[in-house]
């Protein structure tokens, strides 16, 4: 567009020059002694312009000549900043995509050739990640050295430095090594919301309930963290502190410092009622857990609802029968109701609201209190009951099968079994005889995995029919040569050697040394 408006403007220019030259003609007379130049007025203004377009262009390269050192110093900064990008965005690339080693290669690679210190110092700390995700902790000590050296005195660096230090650490989990790191930058009053949940990180692994309450309020009031997380870690942190001022009545700021809608979360509820109960209000204690019920339905504050003393019972019965009826098959109301009437001494009703409670959940605490409510009325068999199911329903008792002596193994029939005191009864060697067929199979030998510690499966086995099984020839003499074939021989079978010869199908053979 604006090369269209000066081509347009000049030949504008050009048109009005023309128009007045022809309308005032005229002559131009230039005297340089000892010249005399003497021209029409067209022809001055066209030199005119000729010599300004020269001179235009012989300035511009000259300009250009000069600048040749600067434009090639540009060209290669261009260059390196190009190649430092290409390094940059690939080693990120491999780093999100896990690829750990590729990243650090790159990253250390930018390092080495970059002379930009805030591309010095990402490189340093993207190595350093890329060198903990490979858990190589020493080496990523070592870039983050190197990042804390480069960043020098600039407060951005020095606090990306220690962010992703902080953050590694409390991954390794050393939360006191990452308090350490982010402390600069907490005295320093930073405020990033990255750096408060780092903080908060840290200060839960720590145990620091009061900074977690302090940094969980500062992140949900600036939308920076999830209602629900927000609410549990302040829930958690405000009845820690709870707990921790009742040993020295401190209790009392602390649950004045308590928003409203803090006051009613669960855990600080209960923790706000036992102080108030220790401190013998138990009103307060009362309205306290009420509040807290009808906002979220509990069954640990209405169980902490029914522990109270006698006095505080009829009021604490009618609440509770209200709730009852907007849940009257809730197993853990019908409980707590029960242990309220135990508590004001209603034993019947103990007993029908207990009862009611067993018949829809088989619960331990259930058990044992109708067990004590039974040991009250002096029924000691119900009690002693009730008592044996809570057991049962709060850990699994094995059930103990009859014992059962295993029988000896059967080893009369087995071919392999050699029995020395009844080969040698009488004082001779034992005949060899070959393999004669058998006028009855032998029961089969019974095998280890056939012995169960049931009696009726052993019963059962014995009913069925034993499975045939292929019989096992006895040893005969060619065994015995087919043995000496392959051992050394013993001087007893050199002094008689047994017949190499076949006998007879169902004869014996000759003993060795007997005359043939």
């Amino acid at each position: 567009m604006r090369t269209w408006f000066w081509t347009l403007l000049l030949a504008c220019v050009a048109v009005a020059v023309a128009v007045v030259l022809r309308a005032h003609p005229g002559n131009v007379l230039i005297l340089v002694w000892p010249w005399r130049l003497e021209m029409s007025l067209a022809l001055a203004v066209l030199l005119l312009v000729v010599l300004f377009a020269a001179l235009y262009v012989g300035l511009r390269l000259l300009a250009w000549l000069v600048a040749i050192p600067d434009r090639v110093r540009a060209w290669r900064g261009r260059r390196a900043q190009a190649r430092d990008h290409e390094l940059l965005e690939r080693g990120w690339i491999s780093l999100l995509e896990g690829r750990f080693s590729h990243a650090e290669k790159d990253m250390v690679k930018l390092l080495d050739q970059t002379k930009v210190r805030g591309r010095r110092v990402l490189a340093a700390l993207s190595a350093a990640r890329a060198e903990h995700g490979l858990g190589e902790f020493e080496r990523r000590d070592q870039m983050l050295a190197k990042a804390r050296e480069e960043a020098g005195d600039d407060a951005g660096l020095i606090e990306a430095t220690a962010t992703v230090a902080a953050d590694m650490l409390l991954d390794q989990g050393q939360p006191a090594q990452a308090l350490d790191v982010l402390a600069p930058l907490q005295d320093g009053g930073a405020r990033h919301l990255h750096t408060m949940r780092l903080l908060l990180r840290a200060e839960k692994a720590l145990g620091h309930q009061e900074r977690v309450f302090v940094l969980a309020r500062g992140l949900v009031r600036r939308n920076a963290m999830d209602k629900a997380e927000a609410e549990q870690l302040i829930d958690s942190a405000g009845a820690a502190r709870l707990r921790a001022g009742m040993a020295d009545e401190q209790w009392r700021g602390v649950w004045k410092d308590l928003k409203t809608e803090e006051r009613l979360l669960p855990n600080i509820a209960l923790a706000g009622a036992a102080a108030f109960e220790a401190a013998g209000e138990h009103n307060e204690a009362a309205r306290i857990l009420e509040s807290a019920i009808a906002v979220k339905f509990n069954p640990v504050l209405v169980a902490a609802y029914a522990r109270c003393e006698a006095d505080q019972v009829p009021r604490r019965l009618a609440k509770a029968e209200t709730w009852l009826q907007q849940r009257p098959a809730d197993a853990g109301m019908l409980t707590a109701l029960g242990l309220l009437c135990l508590n004001g001494q209603l034993w019947g009703q103990a007993e029908r609201y207990l009862q009611r409670s067993v018949s829809r959940r088989n619960d331990a605490q259930t058990h044992a209190l109708l067990g004590s409510l039974y040991d009250r009325l002096n029924r000691p068999g119900e009690a002693a009951k009730h008592w044996r199911l809570a057991t049962a329903a709060s850990m699994a008792l094995p059930i103990l099968a009859a014992d059962a002596a295993l029988p000896a193994a059967d080893t009369q029939a087995d071919p392999l079994h050699v029995d020395a005191e009844g080969a040698f009864a009488d004082g001779e060697e034992p005949a060899y005889v070959a393999a004669a067929p058998q006028a009855e199979a032998a029961p089969p030998a019974a095998a280890a995995a056939d012995y169960v510690l049931d009696p009726d499966a052993r019963v059962a086995g014995r009913d069925a029919p034993p499975e045939a099984q292929a019989a096992v020839p006895l040893r005969s003499a060619i065994d015995i040569e087919e043995y000496f074939d392959s051992a050394p021989i013993p001087p007893a079978a050199i002094e008689a050697p047994v017949s190499s010869f076949k006998s007879d199908a169902g004869k014996p053979a000759d003993k060795p040394g007997e005359k043939s």
